[in-house]
Order: structure tokens, then C-alpha cells, then sequence
């Protein structure tokens, strides 16, 4: 709800003084109204910056998913090799080597958790950014049509469809954004490095 605090602040700020100069003639094809409602939701993920995030998340998780079967496939074969040769060693070399394959088990778990965590966290960025851009169209559209309030649909019992934003909102985001383009470009990388072969030392 912080986007929407943010811009209910400047709508409250400037909506009862613009109200008064178009004297309650709508401009927008919505009926002035001291509350209007949209989908907060559906801001996001029908716009084409929330569909293009979602085609990159589905890509990066499924691409994930993958790398993460072909790691277990090659470490139960690995382990398979270290079980049968367990009889043919000392048991000093066999435990060392076994305590060195539990440790590369645990890091390759963690950085697989942290790679999980990276798509999470790019999800989390593209809202903050979307949401960013789309709160100067959010307090436009308060000022054209005169609202005070601007809520999440979901946090209301009733409304008329006339009052809803969600369409408008998402056609100029969208003419203003497109699919985000290079919104992510600064946004520092947050895939994880690959931990270090073990050295055996």
C-alpha cells in the first residue's frame, strides 16, 4: 500500500483546488468523484512491464528447476561412486573424503537457495520500480478527476464501476512504460557467485 499512501498524499494536496477550477465536468470519461478505486493487483500484472516480469521469472525459475535436477542427478551418482568404493580404502580416507563431499553438498545447496532468493528479490524490485513510475500517473488521474482518495479495490465493499481507474490507469502506464525496457538495467545483479571449488586442503 506505500505507492498508494504516497499518492493519495499529493492527490489530497492538490484535488480540492483543481476540483474547484474544472467545477466537476469529468475529463477522463470517469464521473468527478471524491473516491475512486482500483486494482492494485491487476496494475501490476496486466500491465505489459508486470507480464514481461512474469515471462522472466517463469524463464529464470524454470531454468533453475533444471539446473537443480542436473546437480542432484550428478551428486547421487557421485555418492553412488563413493559408497562402492568405500571397501576399498582406509577408513581415514574414506571419512575424509565423504566429509568432503557432505560440505560441497551444503554449499551447492546454498547457493542454489540464494539463486532462489535472487528471482524473488527481482520480483520484488520490478514492483518497487513499476509501482514508482505508475504513482505520477496515479495522482494525475486523481487530479482530472477531482478525487481525494484513491483505494484498493479489494479494501472496498461496494463501489460503481464508473468509479473503478484500473483501465485507464493501466492504458497510460502502459503507453508510458511499455514493457519496462531498461527500468532494470541499474538495478544491481543479484544472482549469486558460484562457491569455489574445495581445494582439499
Amino acid at each position: 500500500m506505500r505507492f498508494l499512501a504516497v499518492a493519495l498524499a499529493a492527490a489530497f494536496a492538490v484535488a480540492p483546488a483543481l476540483a474547484q477550477q474544472r467545477g466537476g465536468a469529468p475529463t477522463v470519461g470517469i464521473p468527478t468523484s471524491a473516491v475512486v478505486v482500483l486494482d492494485r493487483d491487476a496494475l501490476f500484472s496486466e500491465s505489459l512491464f508486470g507480464q514481461r516480469i512474469a515471462r522472466d521469472i517463469d524463464a529464470a525459475s524454470a531454468e533453475l528447476a533444471s539446473e537443480n535436477r542436473q546437480i542432484e542427478a550428478e551428486l547421487e551418482a557421485e555418492e553412488r561412486r563413493l559408497t562402492q568404493q568405500r571397501d576399498t580404502m582406509g577408513i581415514s580416507e574414506f571419512r575424509e573424503l565423504a566429509s568432503e563431499f557432505d560440505s560441497r553438498v551444503t554449499d551447492i545447496r546454498q547457493t542454489q537457495d540464494a539463486k532462489a532468493r535472487a528471482i524473488s528479490q527481482q520480483t520484488e524490485r520490478a514492483q518497487q520500480i513499476f509501482l514508482e513510475k505508475a504513482n505520477p500517473i496515479l495522482v494525475q488521474l486523481a487530479r482530472e478527476t477531482g478525487a481525494l482518495v484513491i483505494l484498493d479495490r479489494r479494501i472496498v465493499i461496494a463501489s460503481a464501476d464508473q468509479v473503478d481507474i484500473t483501465a485507464l490507469a493501466l492504458t497510460r502506464i502502459d503507453a508510458a512504460l511499455g514493457d519496462g525496457g531498461s527500468l532494470l538495467d541499474d538495478t544491481p545483479p543479484t544472482t549469486p557467485q558460484e562457491p569455489d571449488a574445495p581445494t582439499g586442503d
